[in-house]
């Protein structure tokens, strides 16, 4: 067997209900080339070595847990990376979906390690903390939308699916979790740069209760904050107003 390890996150799956789920939701992106981020005790992945025409990869920081999954399941010969997904470069050449019970505590630098591949990265389906995962599909205008909710939704289309109760996991965290789908945009925003636009987003947001002119001021001419723009805060901006924005900067 395994233990679970508390400085990894690791919270497991034990609701084979909510596993089927899950993999119903990767099954119907129809993905070509696969890979699980984290997926220790096997929960989902024992259902995603079971799909026809789909060539499988894993990826888990965990010695333990990677010895676990060869010895149980050995159609995972050679299919698992043991490293950190935060170390790793692109497992397949081509396009590749991701799928994951994300650890929750590096969930966010997942996505945006993530966000480095999404050229080959067309569908995301994950289990996030609940919070996190509302932040990520949150619209203008609300107390959670913020730089996640920006930098995910410029590049792919957020579709909450489903909640997951604490006691679908062992051990049960301490708060709810969802699963969502982030499936990329077809077209996006034109924008100076992603470089830019990500400055000028994780910027804004870091001195959210200030107005634009002064959270962003470093990064445009005095005539250029005089704009009308620039006395809204950085939750009332829309992807496209910041995209734009970035156009103006120094």
């Amino acid at each position: 067997m395994y233990t679970l390890k508390k400085s990894l996150g690791q919270h497991f799956l034990k609701d084979e209900n909510i596993c089927r789920k899950i993999v119903d939701a990767v099954q119907a992106e129809h993905p070509a080339q696969l890979l699980e981020v984290g997926p220790g005790g096997g929960a989902i992945t024992k259902y995603l070595i079971a799909l026809n025409g789909v060539d499988f990869k894993a990826i888990e920081v965990d010695a333990e847990k990677v010895q676990y999954l060869t010895a149980t399941y050995p159609a995972l010969q050679g299919k698992i990376i043991h490293k950190s997904i935060l170390d790793a470069t692109a497992p397949f050449t081509g396009g590749f979906h991701i799928v994951g019970n994300f650890p929750y505590n590096i969930s966010t630098q997942i996505l945006f390690k993530i966000l480095d591949w999404k050229e080959q990265v067309p569908v995301i389906t994950g289990m996030f903390q609940k919070e996190v995962a509302q932040r990520i599909a949150a619209t203008p205008g609300s107390k959670t939308y913020g730089v996640t909710s920006v930098l995910m939704q410029a590049f792919y289309d957020v579709a909450y699916l489903f909640d997951v109760s604490e006691q679908s996991f062992n051990p049960p965290p301490k708060v709810k979790s969802g699963v969502i789908r982030l499936r990329r945009r077809e077209t996006t925003e034109p924008m100076k740069t992603a470089k830019a636009f990500t400055l000028l987003v994780k910027t804004a947001f870091n001195q959210r209760r200030k107005t634009l002119r002064n959270a962003v001021r470093s990064l445009f001419t005095e005539e250029i904050l005089k704009d009308a723009i620039f006395t809204k805060r950085a939750e009332q901006l829309s992807v496209a107003d910041f995209a734009q924005l970035s156009f103006k900067m120094n």
